[in-house]
């Protein structure tokens, strides 16, 4: 029979929340995160358990610490996910950080391209809306090129997804709210390539350059595909991280 699977330690929990922040721009580069005492308090744990914490993010790259001063975050070259993007606007109402800018460089409806009507159900040639997004970062600069279809039919109902701004939240909490159209789940699918022209432009890269290419899709309970993303991330920041326990 399989077995149950172990949470994290405490540390690695603590660690891993405070890296979420980090990579979604939340606590911002030179800012100080919480001292071993405030983690402490904060998380209800001894105050060893929460210097490993800081321990494991100093490992990481993410922070450092300053005699006399506290731990402080450094740049994470690190670009969030739509999965914490998600977990953002659910917390704080946003997709984005204070930190972060975001330009639509297009907007509208086009005849989808084979693997977006694949990864959304339709008819080869369908019209899909594309908006198209290029997220900057005040201290680092360009994180992502990200793009968003949908069925062009949701135009009618949700009438901002043809518009070059942000929905405000999420787009798939507007079609919850516009339309009545609720996600349930997501599938996503990481992998890396060369960047086509287009991403060279947008991301400022010379010809060739690799870059990691990640694919969401976001399902109704009835296993309806609503939204498509592709985010492009250049090859000097990482989107993909993950600690879990080992067992032998």
């Amino acid at each position: 029979m399989p077995e149950i699977e172990e949470v994290l330690p405490k540390y690695l929990q603590i660690a891993g929340h405070l890296k979420d922040q980090i990579v979604r721009g939340d606590l911002r580069p030179g800012e100080e995160v919480p001292s071993e005492r405030e983690l402490a308090a904060a998380w209800r744990v001894a105050r060893p358990t929460a210097g490993k914490a800081l321990d494991a993010l100093r490992r990481q790259g993410l922070v450092e610490s300053r005699q006399g001063s506290g731990t402080f975050v450094r740049e994470p070259h690190a670009a969030p996910r739509a999965r914490e993007r998600f977990e953002r606007a659910a917390a704080l109402g946003t997709v984005f950080s204070d930190n972060e800018s975001v330009t639509f460089p297009f907007v509208g409806v086009v005849d989808g391209p084979t693997y977006v009507t694949d990864a959304l159900g339709l008819a080869a040639g369908s019209r899909v809306i594309k908006r198209q997004r290029i997220i900057r970062s005040a201290t680092s600069g360009l994180i992502e090129l990200s793009t968003s279809w949908f069925t062009a039919e949701l135009a009618e109902v949700a009438p901002k997804l043809l518009v070059a701004h942000r929905v405000g939240g999420t787009a798939l909490g507007y079609l919850a709210t516009a339309a009545g159209i609720r996600s349930a789940y997501a599938r996503d699918r990481a992998c890396a390539r060369l960047a086509c022209a287009d991403e060279r432009d947008a991301l400022g890269l010379p010809d060739p350059s690799a870059v990691l290419v990640y694919w969401l899709t976001a399902y109704d309970a009835a296993d309806t595909a609503i939204e498509f993303d592709e985010a492009v991330y250049p090859p000097e920041r990482w989107a993909v991280q993950q600690d879990f326990p080992l067992k032998f």
